[in-house]
């Protein structure tokens, strides 16, 4: 059995920038993975362990342009 990976919203700043690993469908909503604001994902995808934390560092060499996209 795997371990769970599970986080909650309050976790992470409203504005705080997150990677979404995989799809998530709420019923008025679906959410592609990538990178999205805290705010702007559904709770049920935190809860689920879809949502991973981007360090400061990554999301630096983001701005620059260095990561291959």
């Amino acid at each position: 059995m795997g371990i769970e990976n599970r986080r909650w919203k309050g976790l992470f700043a409203p504005t705080e920038v997150v990677e979404l690993k995989q799809m998530c469908l709420t019923p008025g909503q679906i959410f592609q993975p990538g990178r999205y604001k805290a705010e702007d994902l559904p709770d049920i995808a935190f809860e689920m362990g879809l949502v991973e934390g981007i360090s400061k560092a990554e999301e630096q060499k983001d701005k620059t342009g260095d990561i291959d996209k």
